[in-house]
């Protein structure tokens, strides 16, 4: 009986261990390359645009500060033996406060040009993600990595390259 018992417990583990093994050899795995997705979209395009004509205005105003602070700091340098001290003193004062506004200038500029691109890049960004996520549930995919990014150290030939599918879905060819 105790014989028995042990061989129909070793069968049991026998079988869960092949039912095991048949599952894995079920399973999905894709990659993608986030970028090349990106770059593929037709909505990247036009964020791009609007960032380029924000950055140029940014630049045309940073142009404008820079050609009035040349043109104050010429000025002084013409005159500034026929100013008194105070007056001099003053002057520098007021080329020191335009430097440092262009400076200000500057970095708030690049801080909004970078908050900008965030706001434009999140639309295109979540819908790629909505497709990359309806192509693995569609499919069957347990894992979709991206490989953009240079950390994964090892892909098998049995990973499948889920970027055509996800083009697909987003209508992109």
């Amino acid at each position: 009986m105790k014989y028995v018992i042990s061989t129909i417990a070793a069968a049991l583990f026998m079988m869960a261990g092949i039912n095991t093994a048949a599952q894995a050899q079920t399973l999905k795995f894709g990659h993608i390359n986030s970028q090349e997705l990106l770059q593929a979209m037709p909505e990247r395009d036009s964020a791009e645009a609007k960032l380029r004509r924000l950055t140029q205005t940014i630049e045309n105003q940073l142009e404008e500060l820079q050609v009035e602070f040349n043109k104050k700091y010429q000025e002084y340098l013409q005159k500034r033996d026929t100013y008194s001290s105070s007056i001099k003193e003053m002057k520098e004062r007021e080329l020191t406060e335009m430097q440092q506004r262009a400076q200000e200038f500057q970095q708030v500029a690049s801080q909004d040009l970078q908050r900008q691109q965030s706001e434009l890049m999140k639309p295109v960004i979540d819908k790629a993600d909505a497709a990359i996520k309806k192509v693995g549930s569609d499919n069957g995919f347990i894992y979709i990595f991206d490989v953009s990014n240079g950390t994964l150290l090892y892909q098998s030939d049995k990973s499948i390259d889920v970027l055509p599918m996800v083009k697909k879905e987003l209508g992109i060819k």
